[in-house]
């Protein structure tokens, strides 16, 4: 290996973009918004994968929910209820759509809606 493909090898993470936590935020959610999409299509036979999915949609939301219960939270008091109650919804609505009562169709409206307003408050 020689210098210049050496020091080539040293910067390029350095020309990497930053990632911001809305940024982070957005990537997260948009992945596992696929997720349920894709195991959704699958009908009735993509069941294991729509469990998958919504196993890792339940812990995102868990995790938000624990984020904005946090007392360190700056974000506005209004819109930390709103999440919080976003994520106690998703969580039963959860229960609702692996019992095969209820469809997907809601939390995948809810995850698109974060997915808007993440990407409108970046601008």
């Amino acid at each position: 290996m020689n210098a210049i493909s050496q020091a080539q090898r040293a910067y390029s993470t350095a020309s990497s973009p930053i990632r911001t936590t809305r940024g982070t935020e957005y990537d997260a959610i948009a992945r596992i918004t696929y997720k349920l999409k894709t195991a959704a299509a699958k009908g009735p036979d993509g069941f294991a994968a729509l469990v998958d999915a919504m196993q890792s949609n339940n812990k995102m939301w868990q995790i938000f929910a624990i984020d904005v219960a946090d007392k360190n939270n700056s974000l506005p008091k209004e819109l930390k209820a709103r999440i919080f109650y976003l994520a106690e919804f998703t969580r039963q609505h959860t229960s609702k759509v692996l019992a095969r009562r209820e469809d997907v169709a809601p939390l995948l409206e809810i995850n698109l809606a974060i997915l808007r307003g993440l990407r409108t408050g970046a601008e």
